[in-house]
């Protein structure tokens, strides 16, 4: 019951100040590149708002059977990946505010309501998983279809990788800090996805001093690995729907900014492909370690 009060309460607020701002007090810049939000913007952004209260009020009082508590449970999902999809330009803050000569102009009370919009979001899920929990059944290994994901995402990080060298690298939108930019790519498209699926991403190697042999906190590596591929498949899945729309009607995707078509058909759908190998790793990451480390992450384990 409390997730859901506090689900509630974060869209009752969030959809209070899309309505103030819709009634003629929105701030002029709250984007580098138009509205802070994308697909339900303005009234719309109220009106999910809207739905998700009313969801999660009914989820609060009433008591349904429970296919019905099964439906309710999927409603409030895709109204959290709604609200995580709306916000999907908070990508741009994010790597504007790691990476500061990166160029991208970041607007902090834009940057606030999208994390308040993906924020949202996310408490929807938690409180959708409370309301109707899924039970997985435990790993005691990593399955094929793992390794799979994360190849796919390694895969997805050099077809990206590719289309980059292809052009140039100081020949894409927002080219400052590219060293700094470039190398956290390297890192969240080998690294991460890798660490997700094998033994050292678990288990600190021999070489590492003081902790060779102790258990990785599980934080360490399963928190960028969801972060990382909920906001590759968010960004990039809204680009990617931009894009196709743009080419049905005549027109050349994101106005060709300077770049080859062909780059964006292969950068973008590489990004999506790096984004979903992710997320299959990083779930079976989570139900892995789950079991294997309970409370006590830090301990010396011996893992398979």
């Amino acid at each position: 019951m409390r997730k859901l009060s506090v689900a509630l309460a974060s869209v009752l607020l969030y959809g209070g100040l899309r309505v103030h701002w819709q009634l003629g007090h929105m701030p002029q810049r709250l984007s580098p590149i138009g509205p802070d939000l994308v697909v339900l913007t303005g009234w719309g952004a109220v009106a999910l708002c809207g739905a998700a209260a009313a969801t999660l009020a009914v989820m609060m009082t009433v008591r349904p059977s429970a296919p019905a508590r099964t439906a309710l449970a999927a409603v409030a999902w895709a109204v959290g990946g709604a609200f995580v999809v709306s916000g999907a330009l908070l990508l741009l803050d994010v790597v504007g505010t790691v990476v500061p000569g990166s160029g991208i102009p970041v607007y902090p009370l834009g940057a606030a309501s999208k994390a308040a919009c993906v924020g949202c979001g996310v408490l929807v899920w938690r409180a959708a998983r409370a309301y109707r929990p899924v039970e997985l059944g435990k790993l005691d290994h990593t399955p094929l279809w793992a390794y799979a994901g994360a190849y796919a995402a390694v895969g997805g990080f050099l077809a990206r990788a590719a289309a980059q060298v292809a052009v140039g690298f100081g020949s894409t939108p927002f080219a400052g800090g590219t060293a700094v930019f470039e190398t956290g790519l390297l890192l969240g498209g080998t690294v991460l996805p890798l660490a997700l699926v094998h033994r050292w991403g678990r288990v600190w190697p021999r070489w590492v001093p003081g902790l060779a042999g102790r258990s990785v906190p599980r934080r360490l590596v399963l928190w960028p690995g969801v972060a990382v591929s909920g906001g590759l498949l968010a960004y990039f899945g809204v680009g990617l729907g931009q894009m196709v729309a743009e080419r049905l009607s005549g027109r050349v995707p994101f106005g060709g900014g300077g770049l080859p078509e062909a780059f964006y058909w292969v950068a973008v759908p590489a990004y999506l492909v790096w984004g979903a190998g992710l997320a299959v790793a990083a779930a079976t990451y989570a139900r892995r370690t789950r079991d294997l480390y309970g409370s006590t992450p830090s301990r010396p384990v011996s893992v398979s």
